[in-house]
């Protein structure tokens, strides 16, 4: 088929590849412009162009999507159909139309759960068992198009989102290539729009734990937001990132460190956590034990506190 390609980061790379593997024409590579990047700003190309450049396709990298050259190139390409990978804008009708097949979307949820922009994160934040990707038709709403074809994987109890980013990354490759093949012979499902929920855009203050909570959602919340933005609490008015976490016996005030020896453990609103992986301010990543250690986080001290 004569496929565009739409997708940005590194998790639509290996659909790219797949696809280019399965023998598709890849007319182009659309993502978003560069952006700057690091401590001096370098402008920096996403991962997906990169990979274009390397495999010999045209990319395109249009700052307006809605109206003007690309919608008009989209119109005249010619292209089969449109794989859309987390492009991370909203396509207008007249791009979701253009090509013979339409648009089709690979999404890190099984839809209608998990609509829009971190689906895998809010999915192990909230505790779920289970995820997957789905592929559906792209309609104008928020991921409300008509499913193709779903594919299901269990969540570990200790995996992270950057964990499931790279196992479900792999997936959608796998499901896309499968999903053209088999277009023709695909009976599109109708998703039940009164079961859909939403896993919005995230921001560094919703990666602020909450003692209060319970061992478990503080877990979540530490898994759900790793790599990326951290969860984090205060400890003396200084930002402690937390890495990792476990589940522990303990009880006493919300927050209270109630041991810092070998291990670091801390109360919650039901149960304990240990802090297996912390970064104060400025440092590397560290155990729990060495930030005990280096006298950074002593018994009897309150997280979460502002000074």
């Amino acid at each position: 088929m004569r496929v565009v390609f739409m997708g940005t980061p590194q998790f639509a790379v290996p659909t790219l590849d797949a696809l280019v593997e399965a023998g598709h024409d890849i007319l182009a590579v659309v993502a978003q412009p560069d952006r700057p990047k690091g401590r001096g700003q370098r402008m920096v190309s996403p991962p997906t162009v990169q990979r274009a450049r390397a495999l010999g396709i045209e990319t395109r990298q249009p700052k307006a999507v809605r109206r003007g050259p690309f919608v008009e190139w989209m119109q005249q390409c010619g292209a089969d159909v449109a794989v859309v990978v987390a492009y991370g804008r909203i396509l207008v009708p007249d791009v979701l139309s253009a090509p013979r097949h339409g648009c089709i979307n690979v999404h890190a949820s099984v839809l209608p759960k998990y609509r829009g922009a971190a689906p895998l994160n809010w999915a192990i934040v909230r505790g779920e068992s289970e995820s997957g990707v789905c592929t559906m038709n792209m309609a104008e709403g928020l991921d409300t198009g008509d499913v193709l074809l779903t594919a299901r994987t269990p969540i570990g109890p200790n995996e992270t989102a950057g964990e499931l980013h790279d196992r479900l990354s792999i997936m959608g490759a796998q499901l896309a290539v499968q999903t053209l093949a088999e277009l023709d012979a695909i009976d599109p499902q109708p998703q039940d729009h009164s079961a859909h929920t939403l896993a919005p855009l995230i921001d560094r203050e919703m990666a602020r734990i909450d003692w209060s909570q319970s061992a478990q959602a503080i877990h979540n919340l530490v898994r759900g937001f790793n790599p990326w933005p951290t969860a984090w609490t205060k400890l003396g008015g200084e930002r402690l990132k937390i890495h990792a976490t476990r589940v522990t016996e303990g009880s006493g005030v919300p927050g209270y460190v109630i041991e810092a020896g070998k291990r670091v453990c801390v109360a919650t609103g039901s149960g304990a956590v240990e802090l297996v992986r912390l970064q104060l301010p400025g440092k590397r990543v560290q155990a729990g034990r060495d930030v005990v250690n280096g006298g950074r986080i002593t018994e009897g001290d309150m997280l979460g506190e502002e000074t």
